[in-house]
């Protein structure tokens, strides 16, 4: 904290209860009860870990215990985002103010007309407001179909998140390095805060492979994410196709979303062995990565992907899409973690690659898991995000 001088001793009695004492934190977001939804998990990770740390959260949204939201239906738009595990909340002045009562401040987690609402009330209770970047345009984009190949498109995106709400907001959450980037590139003038969204310490490393033990048969790969274009899974399943090892790999993609009949199908078709896609629930994720071999992530567009932190503190190598417009490809420690976007013949190579290398497979998935355990775990991210929140109640 600042020095003050002599005659500024008042001010310091009455700043310091807000910057030193436990805080009371609305999170408001669309659809805070479905695990399925990477941003809610997420978001009830912080609650959870901010409770453990002391502080007081007051979760607002649809499926909130105390302080739920009724849906909101918008024509076509409502049902694009229901496979996507996301629902649109109907913003409510009665709700805000009781939620927001006695609270230190307001966090909101996505530009849609609740969060918007929500950011106004808080405003007009004098509650400091606060925000999180979590839906990168690109993901909007990826699922309007041939909107995508409109020109401009996601610079529209982004400045139209800017109008709705981040333009009024003096500090934001922004989970990696490369979306802070697009934002400042974009025109963002808030304060950005760069904070893993971090794992749990419910994800704990697998035994690794003794040295000179060949590798497993079948050999597992797992990947996690919402099954839509923009995750790419297809290129996946093709690469398995055309590995050296293919009748060897048994496949398992986590997730739910418009493409999972299709990826079902194509995987039937090309694929030795059966392959499992579809819903798993969070609290049965840990045991399963732990019970894989590899984790591959294909995606095109990612804010930061959980699912790959969470993947390597389980102990498991990342094989991860190299994309401009994907900041996974932050966590690879070595090149044989990267292959280029939508290359399904070099997704093969190196799938192949740790197959043929299974002491180096053991070697690099304890290096990961130590490497994640100290620098994405939920603790660290959320004393560095109530950091980022005194300094907002600070600024007034």
């Amino acid at each position: 904290m600042r020095e003050h001088q002599e005659d500024d001793d008042t001010a310091v009695e009455t700043e310091q209860p807000g910057l030193d004492r436990p805080l009371t934190i609305a999170l408001v977001m669309d659809t805070i009860g479905n695990k399925g939804n990477g941003t809610s998990n997420s978001a009830l990770q912080y609650a959870h870990e901010l409770e453990r740390q002391g502080h007081h959260v007051r979760l607002v949204g649809i499926g909130a215990p105390e302080y739920p939201a009724r849906v909101s239906r918008v024509p076509l738009v409502s049902w694009v985002a229901a496979k996507q595990q996301m629902q649109f909340a109907e913003p409510s002045e009665t709700l805000f103010r009781t939620a927001f009562r006695g609270a230190d401040a307001v966090h909101i987690y996505l530009p849609f007309r609740f969060g918007r609402h929500a950011a106004h009330a808080a405003r007009a209770m004098g509650i400091p407001v606060t925000a999180g970047f979590h839906l990168q345009p690109e993901n909007v984009t990826y699922s309007a179909g041939p909107l995508k190949y409109v020109p401009g498109i996601s610079g529209f995106l982004y400045w139209l998140f800017k109008m709705w709400l981040y333009g009024g907001i003096g500090h934001i959450h922004a989970p990696t390095e490369m979306i802070a980037g697009q934002l400042r590139a974009h025109g963002y003038q808030a304060k950005l805060h760069v904070i893993s969204n971090g794992y749990t310490a419910r994800f704990t490393p697998k035994t690794q492979r003794a040295v000179g033990e060949p590798a497993p048969v079948p050999f597992r790969i797992v990947a996690s994410g919402r099954l839509t274009h923009e995750k790419d899974h297809i290129t996946l399943i093709k690469a398995i196709a055309r590995c050296r090892h293919a009748k060897d790999i048994e496949l398992t993609i986590c997730g739910t979303g418009p493409l999972q009949r299709y990826l079902r199908f194509r995987a039937k078709m090309l694929l030795s062995r059966p392959a499992s896609i579809g819903f798993h629930r969070n609290a049965d994720m840990p045991a399963l990565l732990r019970s894989c071999d590899l984790f591959v992530h294909p995606s095109i567009v990612d804010i930061e992907s959980l699912s790959v932190i969470e993947g390597m503190a389980s102990g498991l190598v990342p094989v991860i899409a190299s994309s401009e417009l994907s900041a996974a490809g932050q966590f690879a420690l070595l090149d044989e973690s990267l292959f280029p976007v939508r290359d399904a013949a070099a997704l093969a190579q190196r799938i192949d690659w740790w197959i043929d290398h299974p002491a180096e497979l053991a070697e690099w998935g304890a290096r990961y898991a130590e490497h994640t355990k100290e620098h994405y775990s939920v603790e660290t991210s959320v004393a560095k995000f109530v950091d980022m929140e005194r300094e907002a109640i600070a600024d007034g």
